[in-house]
């Protein structure tokens, strides 16, 4: 089969990476793809950009592509899947419609609130003042959220009013998201601990996949701003098999059974973002459409069966034609992000070392590009770099020591990816 990986970040190297390893592809254009999915069997890299709807279209048709797999969120809530369907063409991922659980967090909370399941309080506004005046009544600590799609980067926890009127002022009066920041929301702060639930669903049918944890500060001990992840790891212990079942019960299967009520199919990737509370309950922070950035590299690394299986069992309406097989080792994937980043980051810096890292980890590009015949910069998150081991412990140790062997000009990484499940590990021992 010749498949289309659709996209150029560090999930897409790792969704082509994995379909590459399926005994029936042949072929696979990552459109537009990176520095790393340039080198990856069976792979090759097409010049056409993930919002580039009608471009990405004519590729599919003029090179006879069997299946494309959408990995970002933007060319989902563009309707890519819609116009595929039409023109008689298999994919992987939601419609438009089902995407605006994405692209609009104030459809995704009045879903939530539609169907009853667990988030957290909220209101909608679109203008400075009654946004100011609602954050006054509610109080510190709040959640200030951008209604649109915003690379990870349009949710503040404001920790004081200051800070939280800021943030209301930046994006409704500001120009710092853009239309993104035309609408938002504003939340109550919830305690707890966060995780990542993701699944392959079609209809009311869905596969849960490994469990994950992000990291999204900048800096270790979660201070900073928040990113896009700095890095993850896989399997979360904060959902234990008692929290599972709960998040399937309370939050997926409402989920897949309220988007087929309201007469929207759903068929690709389910991420639900959690609060864990301290006393087990279980709260939706956000939903994305596809899967998580940087969750993906940890969680595929895991994967042990045919994912291609998967991924056409649910486009086929019947997940029980495959199913997902885990290694039980966990994995632990740090990013390696730019000088700058999450703010204005510096490119074109030469990568030196990814012919020293280890064969047992695995380096998934993000942010890279190939310059005069050297792989440079070219992004904020540059590089996810993943390693497992006999514990979260051991796949830490083995993920920094490939790290380490990687340098390029203000290159900058967290140093604590994965603390919360070392310490539950020492508490253990």
């Amino acid at each position: 089969m010749k498949l289309m990986v659709v996209g150029g970040g560090g999930r897409e190297h790792a969704l082509a990476w994995k379909l590459a390893q399926s005994n029936r592809v042949t072929r696979i254009l990552v459109a537009p793809g990176n520095a790393g999915t340039a080198t990856e069997a069976k792979c090759e890299n097409r010049a056409v950009g993930a919002e580039d709807v009608n471009g990405l279209l004519q590729l599919a048709q003029d090179e006879a592509v069997d299946f494309t797999v959408v990995g970002p969120e933007v060319p989902l809530s563009l309707g890519i899947v819609d116009r595929f369907e039409a023109a008689g063409l298999r994919i992987f991922g939601p419609c438009q419609a089902a995407a605006q659980l994405e692209s609009s967090k104030a459809f995704a909370k009045e879903f939530l609130a539609r169907h009853r399941i667990p988030t957290a309080a909220y209101a909608v506004f679109e203008s400075v003042e009654p946004a100011l005046e609602y954050i006054r009544q509610q109080g510190a600590p709040i959640v200030v959220k951008a209604d649109g799609l915003a690379a990870g980067k349009g949710v503040v926890v404001a920790t004081s009013l200051d800070e939280a009127e800021a943030a209301v002022r930046a994006m409704l009066s500001g120009d710092m998201l853009g239309k993104a920041g035309a609408r938002v929301v504003i939340e109550e702060f919830l305690a707890g601990e966060e995780a990542s639930f993701m699944l392959v669903a079609s209809g009311t049918q869905y596969q849960a996949m490994a469990t994950s944890q992000d990291h999204k500060r900048i800096f270790d001990a979660d201070r900073g701003p928040n990113t896009g992840g700095m890095g993850a790891y896989s399997p979360a212990p904060v959902i234990d098999e008692a929290a599972h079942q709960r998040i399937c019960t309370e939050v997926i299967e409402p989920t897949l059974a309220g988007l087929q009520a309201d007469g929207v199919g759903f068929v690709g990737f389910v991420y639900a973002g959690l609060m864990v509370a301290p006393d087990g309950a279980v709260k939706v922070l956000e939903f994305n459409v596809r899967m998580g950035d940087p969750e993906t590299q940890p969680i595929l690394f895991r994967l042990q069966s045919d994912l291609l299986d998967v991924l056409e069992a649910a486009v086929d309406g019947d997940l029980t034609q495959a199913q997902m097989r885990w290694d039980s080792r966990p994995s632990v994937g740090v990013v390696m992000a730019a000088q700058g980043y999450p703010g204005k980051v510096r490119s074109a810096d030469a990568i030196d070392g990814l012919d020293r890292v280890p064969s047992s980890s695995k380096v998934f590009h993000a942010g890279t590009k190939h310059q005069d015949g050297q792989i440079v910069t070219s992004g904020g998150r540059v590089l996810c770099v993943v390693s497992a081991g006999e514990s979260v412990a051991d796949a830490q140790r083995s993920a920094y020591d490939a790290v380490s062997a990687i340098h390029w000009e203000g290159e900058q990484h967290r140093s604590d990816i994965a603390w919360r499940a070392i310490e539950r590990e020492r508490a253990d021992q």
